[in-house]
């Protein structure tokens, strides 16, 4: 089976761990489960936006969509 493509890299995810959340050593396994479960997660958001946005008959999914499928989950 093929791999994801990460979209999240784990750079910037590490450097988002250690300056924002003052998290001073974190594991290579902690960057890639949070990776995984917040590329999943993007995903799952975007696809219930998507649904919103074509319910409305536009193309471009609108940060009210965003908002409206973050509430439904």
């Amino acid at each position: 089976m093929a791999k994801k493509a990460k979209v999240i890299t784990k750079t910037a995810l590490r450097r988002l761990m250690k300056v924002e959340a003052d998290a001073n050593i974190v594991s290579a396994d902690a960057i890639t489960a949070l990776m995984d479960w917040l590329q999943d997660t993007a995903i799952t958001i975007t696809k219930k936006a998507l649904e919103l946005t074509k319910h409305a008959k536009r193309k471009t999914v609108s940060k009210e969509d965003i908002k409206i499928a973050l509430q439904s989950i």
